[in-house]
């Protein structure tokens, strides 16, 4: 997803690829596993300084991006984090900045501390027991007399334990609101939630009866569905571009592998049974990229066509790339399913972004559906 024409994008991608090789390489991965740290918060200043929080925001906010183009940036950067599978709360930060630069009023300066990564901030969306669906929401907002009142309870929160902010979607007199909660404010309760990802942390939040000012609220209500929208897509996008990351990384040293290690005297991928299942997991591979940028294109230009191209991404990732990381674990022979190589690392990834903000099944049904509302009435 790089622009090779581009000189400026160029060195970003260079900058941002010699950062993460340098300060989160796998080895180091496993050391904040192991410390039970889901990422450092001055490597996260570091990464904000190189601009990767800035690019949704617009210079007007104090932002900017590298090509003109943000979501196209933010894709790049999410491909080349999986290279390394690195932490951070790239994803939920951005998210949560789609959102706000849309109504950005009362709203300035938490969109300044985003950026300078000074605070972070995750999107309250997910609850117990229901699957991806953003605008179902059981979490109430009361109106007050001087704001509301949040009741209710969210989960799978990326980043929650380490967000200094909530974007919290809720319900208020009948039509879906969000609200920026501070997860110091009385009420809030936060619980730790086990992740089959290293270092991927994710949270259950209570919120009882916590009242916020009425300048919380994140837009109108008549804005908040557009909102809600623009925040899936921009999740879903930046799942797609890591996994593609991933799924590039893991090919080329599976494939290495297989000319590196020998068998009779020659390479074992010289033989035709690996030679095929290494074309086939190529096939797909570019399946995976194509339509992931095809869904950032239409992302970016806010098309029409937008929601349909991110499913139709999400779908096929999703669908795809733990099975073929799992192809990758079976090429390595035994030593693929040690604690030691590194493949579980990607393959935890990869499994994990699979029912994240949608499974394939139901992109599958939202492509189905938004078809058929293409079809001319018969």
């Amino acid at each position: 997803m790089t622009d090779a024409a581009n000189p400026e994008v160029l060195l970003f991608a260079s900058t941002t690829q010699s950062f993460l090789e340098k300060e989160s390489p796998l080895s180091r991965l496993r050391e904040l596993h192991e410390a039970g740290t889901s990422f450092e918060v001055d490597w996260w200043r570091r990464a904000a300084e190189l601009g990767w929080t800035s690019l949704l925001v617009p210079e007007q906010l104090g932002g900017g991006s590298v090509s003109g183009d943000g979501v196209r940036d933010l894709a790049l950067v999410a491909e080349l984090a999986g290279k390394t599978v690195a932490p951070g709360p790239l994803h939920p930060v951005s998210t949560v900045l789609a959102g706000m630069v849309e109504a950005p009023e009362n709203h300035e300066d938490t969109i300044e501390s985003l950026v300078s990564g000074e605070l972070v901030a995750s999107w309250a969306v997910y609850e117990p027991g229901k699957s991806w669906s953003p605008l179902d929401t059981a979490v109430t907002a009361t109106p007050t007399a001087t704001g509301f009142r949040i009741d209710g309870v969210k989960d799978r929160v990326e980043a929650g334990a380490e967000s200094g902010v909530l974007l919290v979607v809720a319900r208020c007199d009948g039509a879906i609101r969000q609200f920026l909660v501070p997860t110091d404010a009385s009420g809030v309760r936060i619980e730790a939630q086990r992740s089959i990802d290293l270092v991927k942390r994710y949270a259950r939040v209570h919120f009882d009866g916590v009242e916020v000012d009425v300048s919380t609220a994140v837009g109108t209500a008549e804005q908040t569905v557009e909102l809600i929208a623009r925040q899936s897509q921009i999740a879903q996008v930046l799942q797609c571009a890591e996994a593609v990351g991933i799924l590039d990384t893991v090919l080329a040293f599976t494939i290495q592998w297989g000319f590196d290690r020998h068998s009779f005297g020659r390479p074992i991928g010289s033989y035709q049974a690996l030679k095929h299942k290494y074309a086939d997991l190529k096939i797909w591979f570019e399946a995976c990229r194509a339509t992931t940028g095809a869904a950032v294109a239409e992302v970016a230009a806010r098309s029409a066509g937008a929601e349909m191209a991110v499913s139709v991404a999400k779908s096929c990732v999703g669908e795809r790339a733990p099975g073929m990381v799992q192809d990758c674990v079976q090429l390595h022979g035994g030593i693929g399913v040690t604690w030691e190589h590194d493949l579980h690392l990607y393959l935890r990834r990869v499994t994990l972004y699979r029912s994240m903000f949608g499974t394939p099944e139901q992109h599958n049904l939202r492509v189905y559906d938004l078809t058929k509302q293409l079809e001319p009435a018969s």
